[in-house]
């Protein structure tokens, strides 16, 4: 089975032997595309139910099980994988009511190995620089790429080297980098100024680069969907709501999307919901002009991990609503605490980005264009322990302009039973 890599603008080709993340011909972004003629005996849902629980390596991996719509005729002495993926789909009444809907499943993408999402990219981000022979490897990062990538090039024997930021990078997500054995650059710039840098530093020291724009990236990415779907024992939902920062992951679902249905694993499209922070919300700008003008902006949020103004998937997000029919909305950081407050408070848990997902489900119905019998997917895509800092301050009524809606209050006690007694007594009734 032959792939390649295509321009999204011009339509160019180039071997996937190059390294290479921007067409040669015109600058746009780069596909990876599978001829899947040649397998689709083997892409049914059979075959990939049955790798369901597998024990063997690469099917223990929640992305390889898919691998014919992955990396179709790798080699598994390829294949770089922390058995990622394989993650739970949740379906949680009290945050459906919340919400506004009936039926609301929640994928935990914080229960891959270094707690998000960006582990199913790095697989297959750092596979492909393992088969083009590469000894080193970088990112920009909010912090949940750089976690990500550092456990993933040490697994592989690799260097990785780390663009940070010089604020606003939770420890949660710093400290892993360090652990994993990265080196580690803090810079004094925003995340799109790091993004800048670390292009072209990869092209003058001959560096692999596994931000997003690196369309292997976006191969494991998908696996999301195919994953969620399979669970959903392949019946589509009605929406997939995820929160927008780089956008790959909604570049990344709208290719999945697309695929599945190409190979008949499933008859039809959900629409997409792109949800944004208020204050890194350059998609939504776009999309209410009817993507007339696109601007960056200088992004704020209290959701680190989507604090990007200048996304580098624009144009296949773009592509993915185009192709679902979606539809792009912005939440505040208030919204966004508040949601993740009902979602931790389930149980769950997650990190501040991925209560977009909830509080941009719950806005939408609102806005009456999410139905309460509609079926929603939505995606956390981080752990709760990738941001402490913002939970506990949430809670503490600390953090400045939020006034906590769901705040679980610490108590206070002196050493003495008689005050502790009286304390659970008084929170009991």
């Amino acid at each position: 089975m032959s792939s390649s890599l295509h321009c999204i603008d011009c339509a160019q080709q180039y071997p996937i032997q190059r390294v290479l993340y921007a067409c040669e011909n015109c600058g746009g972004l780069l596909d990876v595309r599978h001829d899947f003629d040649a397998a689709r005996a083997s892409i049914t849902r059979s075959v990939f139910d049955g790798r369901l629980g597998a024990l063997a390596f690469p099917y223990n991996s929640g992305v390889w099980r898919f691998k014919e719509l992955i990396y179709p005729g790798i080699e598994d002495s390829s294949i770089v994988s922390r058995m990622e993926g394989n993650t739970n789909l949740y379906e949680l009444p009290p945050v459906a009511t919340f919400a506004g809907v009936d039926r609301l499943l929640l994928k935990h993408e914080g229960e891959n190995p270094t707690g998000s999402f960006k582990d199913r990219g790095m697989t297959t981000g750092v596979t492909q620089a393992r088969i083009l022979g590469m000894g080193r490897v970088a990112c920009a990062s909010t912090g949940n790429t750089s976690a990500s990538m550092a456990s993933y090039a040490a697994h592989a024997n690799m260097q990785g080297i780390i663009f940070l930021q010089n604020q606003q990078i939770a420890l949660g997500k710093l400290a892993q980098g360090i652990a994993f054995g990265a080196t580690c650059l803090q810079i004094n710039a925003d995340f799109d100024r790091n993004m800048e840098l670390v292009r072209q530093v990869s092209e003058k020291l001959g560096i692999y680069l596994l931000n997003s724009i690196n369309p292997f990236r976006l191969e494991g990415q998908k696996s999301i969907m195919f994953e969620a779907l399979q669970q959903l024992r392949w019946q589509t939902p009605d929406w997939i709501v995820v929160p927008g920062g780089n956008l790959g992951n909604s570049s990344a679902f709208g290719k999945g999307l697309l695929e599945m249905l190409e190979v008949g694993l499933i008859d039809r499209l959900p629409r997409l919901a792109i949800i944004q922070a208020e204050g890194a919300n350059p998609l939504y700008r776009h999309f209410s002009g009817g993507f007339r003008h696109f601007e960056p902006v200088k992004a704020d949020t209290i959701a680190t991990a989507i604090k990007i103004g200048n996304p580098v998937n624009l144009q296949k997000a773009i592509r993915a609503l185009e192709w679902t029919n979606g539809i792009v909305e912005e939440v505040s950081d208030q919204q966004i605490m508040d949601a993740k407050a009902v979602i931790d408070g389930a149980g769950v848990g997650c990190e501040p980005a991925s209560a977009c997902s909830v509080a941009g489900t719950k806005k939408l119905v609102e806005r009456g264009i999410i139905k309460r019998g509609d079926t929603v997917l939505g995606i956390l895509t981080g752990h709760l322990l990738k941001d402490p800092e913002a939970t506990i301050n949430y809670h503490a009524g600390h953090l400045a302009d939020l006034n906590p809606q769901y705040a679980n209050q610490m108590l206070q006690a002196e050493d003495s039973f008689d005050d502790i007694v009286r304390i659970l007594g008084g929170a009991q009734t």
